[in-house]
């Protein structure tokens, strides 16, 4: 049976989180930047900006998630983001996705947040059905828009 862990990052976890980071972006379409991937975390670390679950196996990085942190006006309460979820390929099919998402779960609860929020492609069904099978609910009240800066 293989070992899985699941736990907040710190700075000693920067360089597997940074390899995965990059690894997540270049499925999301983007070039290789590893260094880049690095800063960015770093900077969300040093800010406090984030929140970062790294999911090991045997003691290796596969997986990991990351939490931004907003708020309700409504509720009055804190929600959290589910910005970024990923497993590598070496990491699937062991349960990883489960694990970071109840660590997401289980933090964001701690901490008094009245929900969770993320987003997925329409076109991601093997996502869209983990989530759905852990209990995740599609919303089918409010649309998202997007701006973004002209050109």
């Amino acid at each position: 049976m293989r070992s899985v862990s699941v736990q907040q990052v710190v700075l000693d976890d920067l360089p597997a989180v940074s390899r995965l980071f990059d690894q997540y972006r270049q499925f999301q379409g983007q070039p290789a930047d590893p260094t880049g991937s690095e800063q960015f975390l770093r900077a969300r670390i040093d800010h406090g900006e984030s929140v970062l679950f790294l999911a090991r196996v045997c003691g290796q990085g596969m997986g990991f998630a990351q939490l931004y942190p907003i708020y309700s006006s409504v509720s009055l309460k804190r929600v959290f983001v589910l910005n970024d979820l990923f497993v590598s390929d070496a990491g699937r099919r062991q349960g990883l996705a489960t694990a970071l998402l109840e660590a997401a779960r289980s933090y964001a609860w701690s901490m008094g947040a009245s929900s969770l929020r993320l987003h997925v492609a329409r076109g991601n069904l093997q996502a869209q059905a983990l989530y759905a099978a852990r209990g995740w609910i599609l919303d089918d009240h409010f649309m998202m828009y997007q701006r973004f800066p002209d050109d």
